[in-house]
């Protein structure tokens, strides 16, 4: 099974733009092309999605243990001609040897293209490579792509590459097609009306500067050895599970839906900023994050929208609401001296904050029995925002590697609603518990 890893040397080095480079060139040559993302952003995977036309998955060590991560590998590259796999941060960036790209290469066993940005350098390059190439060993580092790099420095590159025993895989020259950033990262690809442009442009430029024959055929090994999971349908009658999927409400992880559709239930797309309400056939509710901020005012004039959910939720539908959901069922959100009116659920409001709050890896206890935990349980999910409540919820204890700890999340029995975004191939038995919620609400029959 041909697979990559495409790291680098630390966040801005150019990972995305030489990942969607490469992919854009391996689709030029019509070959199947499936995409991963190292960790647990949900970014990247729009402007992969752009290019490979279907969906792309995170791999994430930290969510998931290594039988998982090896079995969502295969289970989604394994009828493509390359997966390719984009990093997250450095190379070796994790938390207490997991969640890295390092982790990830180790436990699939996948060759890693480690991405150097050149700019401001010249014979310093050298020290950077040596310094990833030995700082842990062994490791799946061979090769590297010189991002930045002028052409008249492509013989100085190659020199160092042999020097130090690794391969030169080519450079990406300086350029002008740049992808704009935000507080929470890159800007999402719906959001730039000409991605198709940049990425045929990146496509040309891989095409060119790439070696990509001498990547093929480092991608090829043997896959490591791994049990298979077999998921059971559980339904006679499915469950319809109606999951918010507009600019505003973005962020899910593919996975945690595909799971849901073997576990047997059937997924509905709404959108909370133009449809006029929740489908009539909900049987549970998933409110996803992403950016209802930059939308605050198109969804508080949504009134209809608003006030189903709010008819829903306060029915006692199953809801998952994450982050950017956990924001919209709030009484209000609170931005630079404005105040938008949001669904109501929750008396409470949400305000923007001036720095990342609660930005990280952490680990779940559950305080009580709720529609996703069981009393005791340990969930590891992941934080990253801007914003604030003026009450995020006691139900769960939120466990931070460094000792650290808080009380979050609004939970019930029909509930999980708050800021920590969670993967449900990190405990299964948090999917198939909504599931059999969804279900009992909406009075299907599961198989015995």
């Amino acid at each position: 099974m041909r697979r990559i890893i495409i790291a680098g040397t630390g966040s801005g080095c150019g990972k995305t733009t030489v990942t969607c480079a490469v992919m854009e060139a391996f689709c030029r040559r019509r070959m199947k092309v499936s995409s991963f993302k190292c960790g647990p952003d949900y970014i990247d995977p729009m402007f992969h999605e752009k290019i490979i036309g279907t969906d792309s998955h995170n791999l994430d060590s930290f969510f998931c243990d290594e039988n998982i991560v090896k079995y969502l590998l295969h289970e989604n590259g394994k009828n493509s001609d390359i997966s390719v796999i984009e990093g997250v941060m450095g190379f070796y960036d994790g938390v207490n040897g997991k969640g890295s790209a390092f982790s990830v290469s180790e436990i699939t066993d996948t060759p890693v293209i480690l991405v150097v940005d050149c700019k401001g350098m010249s014979d310093s390059l050298g020290a950077v490579i040596k310094g990833f190439l030995t700082y842990k060993t062994p490791n799946n580092i061979c090769g590297i792509i010189f991002n930045r790099l002028p052409d008249k420095l492509v013989p100085l590159a190659k020199k160092i590459c042999n020097e130090l025993g690794t391969n030169y895989f080519g450079h990406m020259p300086s350029h002008k097609c740049t992808i704009e950033s935000r507080h929470l990262g890159l800007v999402t690809a719906d959001e730039i009306s000409d991605i198709k442009d940049k990425m045929k442009f990146l496509g040309e430029l891989a095409e060119k500067n790439i070696m990509l024959d001498e990547i093929l055929n480092y991608s090829e090994r043997p896959f490591p050895y791994f049990t298979d999971i077999r998921i059971e349908k559980m339904f006679d009658s499915p469950p319809v599970v109606a999951v918010s999927r507009d600019s505003a409400f973005c962020f899910f992880y593919k996975d945690n839906i595909s799971l849901l559709e073997k576990i047997g239930c059937r997924i509905e797309y709404f959108s909370p900023l133009y449809d006029e309400s929740v489908p009539e056939n909900a049987d549970g509710l998933i409110l996803c994050g992403g950016y209802p901020e930059l939308y605050a005012e198109r969804l508080s004039e949504n009134i209809s929208m608003s006030e189903s959910v709010k008819s829903l939720v306060n029915g006692g539908i199953p809801v998952i609401a994450e982050c950017g959901g956990f924001m919209y069922l709030h009484r209000c959100m609170e931005d630079g001296g404005k105040v938008y009116k949001m669904s109501g659920v929750f008396e409470s409001s949400v305000y923007r904050t001036d720095r990342l709050r609660r930005f990280g890896y952490i680990t779940l206890e559950s305080e009580n029995d709720s529609l996703l935990f069981k009393k005791g349980d340990k969930i590891n999910a992941h934080e990253f925002h801007y914003w604030d409540s003026t009450d995020c919820g006691k139900s769960l204890t939120a466990l931070k590697y460094d000792g650290r700890s808080w009380k979050c999340c609004k939970c019930s029995e029909s509930m999980y609603a708050g800021f920590p975004h969670i993967h449900f191939y990190s405990y299964i038995k948090i999917a198939e518990r909504f599931a059999l919620a969804c279900a009992e609400y909406g009075g299907k029959k599961w198989t015995e």
